[in-house]
């Protein structure tokens, strides 16, 4: 079994997604699809790329949802049909025991992909946290720091939306 988490920044722009999701699947098809499990919070952009493409490949995806109230909260409508999909194809879903979708719960659910994790994939500029904590940079951090093997994903021509 191989285990891969997934962070990643949410804000891509629209033509950075194909060039991210070309990129996951090239690093992802090297893996035997019987034994892939991809643990993603299936956030917009980079967490659902993800997932998408761990499923593309025949994986199983385990999803983690990092509050209670994360659907209705957090969810955009230009997202929800995505997010509902995912939840519906997972092989597992945990829901975080916070009520709220805030801080403390993303850091929550990074703990838990992290501690799930053999391996972490990046979806990162490189850029160096930003102080608030629970973000991109942050996660990778905290996965070089506890031994989990980072796979950075920034093809050339990626960029975030402004």
């Amino acid at each position: 079994m191989t285990t891969i988490a997934v962070t990643g920044h949410m804000d891509l722009t629209d033509e950075s997604v194909p060039l991210v999701r070309g990129a996951l699947d090239t690093l992802l098809v090297g893996y035997d699809p019987a034994t892939l499990v991809g643990v993603s919070c299936i956030a917009k952009g980079s967490d659902s790329l993800f997932a998408d493409a761990v499923l593309a490949v025949g994986g199983s995806l385990v999803v983690v949802i990092p509050s209670q109230d994360y659907r209705q909260a957090k969810v955009k409508p230009d997202h929800a049909e995505t997010f509902d999909r995912l939840v519906e194809a997972a092989d597992e879903v945990l829901v975080m025991p916070h009520e709220t979708a805030n801080r403390q719960a993303y850091e929550a659910a990074n703990a838990v992909l992290l501690e799930r994790a053999d391996r972490l994939m990046a979806v990162w500029d490189g850029q160096p946290p930003s102080g608030k904590g629970g973000g991109t940079a942050d996660v990778v951090s905290e996965a070089r720091h506890a031994g989990v093997p980072v796979d950075v994903v920034w093809p050339d021509g990626a960029s975030r939306r402004a």
